[in-house]
């Protein structure tokens, strides 16, 4: 797997110990795409505008990373508790649209322990998952293996579908991204 490496300069304590950054990208991450969630339904992405979105890209069959990276989000999901569904909204997008079918995605929230309801995993056609990540400055190469080289990126969305922060997925604590979207949410 390739880390997305982000370096920043500043006299201060360094984001790089924290693993969350800056925004680096200003596009609107949260366009009128319909995509199919794990439940079979349509999903529209603008539909999350209003909220705040932690997003974050996983393939249900990745033994590396993702289960690495899910791992947090829950930990994150169970810290926003209080403010899921009324004010923020967890996504997963597969990296895998060739294989991972609504059923697949419903069977790896479960396993995770995701609730359906506030974190939203989501699948469609290879173009139109590969026009979303362009969207991120994300690729995603298939190995000879099968598995997916993708970086580990996660953002913070802001009601706007800007971008506000993006997280390196190995280094950053669910408590740091917690922290970062409770600090958003006050400051409106």
């Amino acid at each position: 797997m390739r880390m997305c490496a982000l370096s920043l300069a500043g006299c201060q304590k360094s984001d790089d110990d924290t693993g969350s950054f800056p925004a680096a990208n200003k596009s609107d991450c949260l366009p009128n795409l319909a995509l199919v969630d794990q439940n079979s339904h349509n999903f529209n992405l603008d539909s999350l505008k209003g909220k705040y979105v932690l997003i974050n890209f996983i393939y249900t069959t990745c033994t590396g990373t993702c289960p690495m990276l899910t791992s947090k989000m829950a930990s994150v999901e169970k810290k926003l508790a209080p403010e899921l569904g009324k004010n923020v909204r967890l996504v997963s997008i597969t990296l895998d649209p060739e294989h991972d079918n609504p059923a697949a995605l419903r069977k790896y929230a479960d396993e995770h322990g995701a609730n359906g309801d506030e974190w939203i995993f989501l699948t469609g056609e290879p173009a139109q998952i590969d026009a979303y990540l362009a969207i991120f400055n994300i690729k995603r190469t298939r190995e000879a293996d099968g598995s997916i080289d993708h970086v580990t990126t996660s953002f913070l969305l802001g009601p706007d579908g800007r971008q506000i922060r993006q997280y390196d997925g190995i280094s950053v604590t669910p408590a740091t991204m917690a922290d970062d979207v409770n600090r958003a949410i006050s400051h409106g």
